[in-house]
């Protein structure tokens, strides 16, 4: 595999960072994710923490240099996070179990597999447009797609922040899972928290990373988006990558992972220090971490106020 990634996370104008984002991968297969915890709910950076943490514990444990079955994989890391949240919950003897969205993406194979829970987002960009998206769990989203709002209305509506799905909390999460998508030489996806997209909207995103350098097009969305979200600017954070399926000699800063043994692993989390400021690239670090087992439960759903 050949990609360039890049991921940031900045506070805005926040008291605090409660985004958690990261990436993994190994020899045949890459992971990325992203976590916002619910600021309207306590410890909402505690469930992101775990979810990520989580989610990449999964990966370690199941690619081996692959996944099995990429596709099943997702839903199941992310039901196994929403788990682990619960039970920190109960050992912790919190009230209530904290809550985050999460979206996160497997690429394997040339072929990129998304799954998601709450309002995070996946943006698939393909020559200059984009080709695939995930779909939020909000209820203004539905009232878009029924509609009972225009796009524009949707931007300002005062129920905006409510999601009907995150991982944690008192009921189960939906998780929505998309088909896996052929990755093509130069597509690009960004996973981004609504700090990000909220300010921007699809075309301020496909904007910043016109150019295909992700390298500079995270820094510019974020920068543009603080500046139109001025005063009211939510933690914000995005992970970007530009697929290089074209035999070609290796550019500075394009990951290859040609010579990485089978039983590695390199991961990059940004820490909750780190996360108030710029931390971008590929860092090499080879690391372990603890998976979660995946139960098996009914699906339910419970709305909420991020």
């Amino acid at each position: 595999m050949k990609f360039t990634i890049c991921q940031e996370s900045r506070i805005g104008a926040r008291g605090t960072n409660q985004d958690r984002i990261g990436y993994c991968y190994s020899h045949d297969a890459l992971l990325m994710v992203v976590a916002d915890g619910l600021g309207g709910h306590l410890h909402g950076e505690i469930a992101a923490e775990i979810a990520v943490r989580s989610i990449t514990g999964s990966f370690q444990r199941a690619a081996h240099p692959a996944l099995k079955d990429p596709s099943r994989f997702l839903p199941r890391a992310l039901l196994a996070a929403h788990h682990a949240i619960l039970d920190h919950a109960l050992e912790e003897g919190l009230a209530e179990a904290p809550r985050t969205t999460a979206v996160a993406c497997v690429v394997q194979d040339g072929m990129v597999h998304w799954a998601h829970a709450g309002d995070s987002r996946l943006y698939l960009v393909r020559a200059g447009r984009i080709s695939g998206q995930t779909r939020d769990h909000s209820r203004v989203r539905l009232m878009v797609e029924h509609g009972l709002l225009s796009e524009e209305e949707a931007a300002s509506h005062p129920a905006r922040n409510r999601i009907y799905s995150c991982l944690g909390g008192s009921g189960q999460p939906q998780i929505d899972a998309f088909d896996s998508v052929q990755l093509r030489d130069g597509d690009i996806l960004a996973l981004c928290t609504d700090g990000l997209w909220g300010p921007l909207g699809d075309n301020g995103i496909l904007l910043g990373l016109a150019d295909g350098n992700v390298m500079l097009g995270v820094p510019r969305l974020l920068d543009r988006a603080e500046a139109a979200a001025g005063g009211d600017a939510d933690n914000l954070s995005v992970i970007a990558l530009r697929w290089h399926a074209r035999r070609q000699t290796v550019r500075e800063r394009t990951v290859s992972t040609e010579e990485m043994a089978p039983t590695e692993f390199t991961t990059r989390f940004l820490s909750p220090d780190a996360a108030a400021g710029p931390a971008t690239g590929a860092d090499d670090e080879r690391r372990e971490d603890p998976a979660h087992a995946v139960p098996e439960l009914d699906d339910d759903r419970r709305p909420t106020t991020r």
